[in-house]
């Protein structure tokens, strides 16, 4: 029986446990993320993060959600009162519907019933997830419009353009995926790289291109200057307070983790243990595969917090141009590539015909990059000599005194 077939047996009141029990771990999983994130940071920085409130300071994210919901609310006199209300509303539910197709478990038993952790499996499901994330932004762009201030309408729209350019690469690097395992149903995903071997493996460009497209989709440093404080005032929620802010906060951590329960699904094969280790999915009635996709799941997190931790800010136009001229054409050659190999390999071509088809291909990009090199070694020397004037004025160096050629002060 396979997943779709196993979920549509599942009556009304076991899909609205299974609803309310990931709802449950989206909420519970962005407290922990942001303790997590607050004390692996300090650990990094050589400092002392949250640990008065609750043993090892683990109820700090909860007094802060509720420090939140309980200030002032405050909304803007030229704001528009209800797009401004529902802009984080918007932008938070959005996140959280990416979670109804992916699987987190294998077959398990609730309450007497056989399922798996998970509330529908679509023959599209990876387009649901693109199409749902993406409408996620309509939330950014409302929130900086309906504020009625210069600052969150210019750090609306450029947390837009940034999310929506790095999404197109994000999109592209997933083709590979569903030429390779032929489906976008993300069940079926998993269930080929448990017959195979995980995407990460045999599709690690994508798997690359993925990865950092989810940091620039997120906002994440060191993708984050379009909302950076210290520039920006905060970007395109300045004028959100209390609980609305709450929303977005937890919007933005709920979406870090649905990028990342992605990338588990796509490439790391999903909640199926790791190779060699298969006999634990039976433990706990099968429960233990939760385990094991939320491991996965965590190794992509601390991947966000490392970058947070040691990579500093990038220009705004250098991680525009980097999505636009690098990660894009790179991922539409790289269809091509895994594309024309699979044709090959469906036509029953000689091992031969394939390998010499791969070297072909490296030996393309690597004349390529050379002749990039060289390009780059072109324009260096073409810079102006050293001793020469530029055409454009330049001003003296201040604290310079005038030296008399004669020796005299």
């Amino acid at each position: 029986m396979t997943t779709a077939e196993l979920l549509g047996t599942d009556p009304g009141w076991i899909i609205a446990v299974k609803a309310v029990m990931v709802f449950g771990i989206c909420v519970v999983a962005t407290l922990m993320a942001v303790w997590t994130e607050r004390r692996v940071l300090a650990k990094m920085q050589l400092r002392t993060g949250p640990n008065r409130v609750g043993p090892a300071g683990l109820l700090q994210s909860l007094s802060d959600g509720v420090k939140l919901a309980l200030k002032e609310d405050i909304i803007p006199a030229a704001a528009d009162k209800v797009v401004f209300i529902i802009a984080p509303i918007i932008a938070t539910s959005m996140c959280f519907m990416a979670f109804a197709v992916i699987p987190m478990t294998g077959v398990v038993n609730l309450f007497g019933h056989k399922t798996a952790l998970q509330l529908t499996d679509l023959p599209v499901g990876v387009l649901y997830i693109l199409a749902v994330t993406s409408i996620g932004v309509y939330g950014v762009v409302l929130a900086g419009w309906s504020s009625g201030s210069t600052y969150p309408l210019l750090g609306g729209l450029r947390s837009s353009a940034q999310v929506i350019s790095y999404e197109v690469a994000m999109g592209l690097s997933l083709v590979a995926v569903f030429i390779y395992a032929s489906s976008m149903s993300t069940s079926d995903i998993v269930a080929s790289q448990h017959q195979h071997i995980w995407n990460a493996v045999v599709l690690f460009p994508s798997f690359v291109i993925y990865v950092i497209s989810m940091v620039g989709e997120t906002n994440r440093a060191p993708f984050d200057l379009a909302e950076a404080e210290g520039e920006l005032v905060g970007g395109f929620h300045t004028e959100y307070s209390s609980l609305k802010f709450a929303l977005f906060f937890l919007a933005e951590y709920v979406n870090i983790i649905a990028v990342s329960a992605l990338a588990t699904t796509l490439f790391l094969g999903g909640y199926h243990a790791l190779p060699g280790l298969g006999f634990t999915e039976q433990w706990l009635g099968g429960w233990f595969t939760l385990i094991w996709f939320f491991a996965k799941v965590n190794l992509f997190f601390f991947i966000f917090m490392w970058l947070r931790g040691s990579l500093p800010r990038l220009r705004y136009d250098q991680f525009m141009k980097f999505g636009w001229k690098v990660l894009i054409p790179v991922s539409l050659i790289w269809i091509l590539i895994v594309a024309s190999l699979r044709v090959l390999q469906q036509e029953g071509a000689p091992r031969s015909a394939i390998l010499a088809f791969a070297a072909g291909v490296v030996i393309i990009v690597m004349a390529i990059s050379s002749l990039a090199e060289r390009n780059k070694e072109k324009v260096r020397s073409a810079d102006l000599p050293l001793g020469e004037a530029p055409d454009f004025p330049v001003p003296s160096l201040p604290n310079v005194q005038s030296i008399n050629v004669s020796g005299g002060k």
